[in-house]
C-alpha cells in the first residue's frame, strides 16, 4: 500500500511535521505536488469528498484518511497506523 500526501508548497511546515512523523515509523509515502496543475488539485479534491479542500491531505491509495489536524489528532492519540488504514 502507498500512503499519498497531497500538498503545496504554501504549507511546507505542516508538510514537513507529516513527512517526519510517517519517516519515524518507517511508513513509505508518495508526495504529490497539487501546484502542478489544477487537474491534481481536482484530483485532491474529488478523492476527499471536499470540493474546497487545501493541502496537505492524506490518502491511502485511493481512501481517504484525513486531512494535516485529523492526521496531528492521530499522533496525539498515538493511533497514526490506524489513520492510514495499514493497521
Amino acid at each position: 500500500s502507498s500512503v499519498q500526501l497531497f500538498n503545496k508548497r504554501v504549507v511546507k511546515s505542516q508538510q514537513a511535521e507529516v513527512m517526519r512523523i510517517l519517516e519515524s515509523k518507517s511508513i513509505k509515502y508518495e508526495l504529490i505536488d497539487i501546484s502542478v496543475g489544477s487537474a491534481v488539485r481536482d484530483e485532491m479534491r474529488s478523492k476527499s469528498g471536499n470540493p474546497t479542500a487545501i493541502p496537505p491531505q492524506i490518502f491511502n491509495e485511493d481512501q481517504y484518511c484525513g486531512n494535516y489536524e485529523m492526521f496531528s489528532e492521530a499522533v496525539e492519540a498515538d493511533t497514526v497506523e490506524q489513520f492510514l488504514k495499514i493497521a
